[in-house]
């Protein structure tokens, strides 16, 4: 099976609902007429604004749109992800999120359904959550590193050109070896990867890209990967 992760450094239907320009290159990367697609914003508490610009956008595009709420009635977890092509998981606090998924064994259920080729894609909190670690703003005050699913190796920082503490955090993190390197990932940019060994850059803004970064006597060096524009 293909396995693939889109990993999105900000922007989307959280900020633009309606464009649905990186929405639909994620449809189409499961290879399915009309493909299912379940959001889940358990980052947000389940925030209804945010399932609303979901809908406003996907409901545009050709496919079956449900999302999934774990602070109401939830349904049967393998019965609702079995059914899928495509996961796509909101912003939000990552910390709290995985503590949700866990305590609901919602984790294994999604790893089970990676390993079976479908798309997992996501937005800031929604994208670091695949890799092993992830660079957070879970906690109120400084942005710190911590462990995630683990479905691909390395870490991960969204909004890497977005918000001023991104980077000198990052290198913080490389020189003090809390991190060996990670990926980082513009806004308006998505981190493609499949089968775990092809990286790609999907830019649905202008001038954005992904990196590896790591540190070289101790300069950042941001290695760029190929750029595929769909703006």
């Amino acid at each position: 099976m293909n396995k693939q992760i889109i990993a999105i450094g900000g922007g989307g239907f959280g900020r633009n609902p309606g464009e649905g320009i990186i929405e639909k290159y994620i449809l189409n990367q499961s290879n399915t007429k009309n493909p299912n697609i379940c959001f889940i914003p358990t980052a947000t508490g389940d925030n209804e604004a945010y399932k609303n610009n979901y809908y406003a956008t996907f409901t545009k595009l050709d496919c079956n749109p449900v999302h999934l709420d774990f602070f109401k009635r939830t349904p049967d977890l393998e019965d609702l992800i079995n059914e899928q092509d495509v996961i796509f998981v909101g912003g939000g606090n990552t910390k709290s999120m995985l503590a949700v998924w866990k305590e609901w064994s919602l984790d294994l259920i999604l790893h089970e359904a990676y390993k079976n080729g479908v798309v997992m894609s996501g937005v800031s909190a929604g994208a670091i959550c695949w890799f092993e670690q992830g660079i957070t703003d879970s906690w109120s005050e400084d942005l710190k590193v911590m462990d995630c699913l683990g479905f691909v190796k390395g870490a991960c920082c969204p909004h890497y050109d977005e918000e001023p503490q991104r980077k000198p955090s990052l290198k913080t993190f490389l020189s003090k070896k809390v991190l060996k390197s990670c990926y980082a990932v513009d806004g308006g940019c998505a981190l493609h990867i499949q089968d775990e060994k092809e990286y790609r850059s999907i830019a649905f803004s202008k001038n954005k890209k992904s990196f590896h970064v790591e540190l070289k006597n101790n300069k950042v060096v941001e290695n760029s990967f190929p750029v595929k524009e769909i703006y």
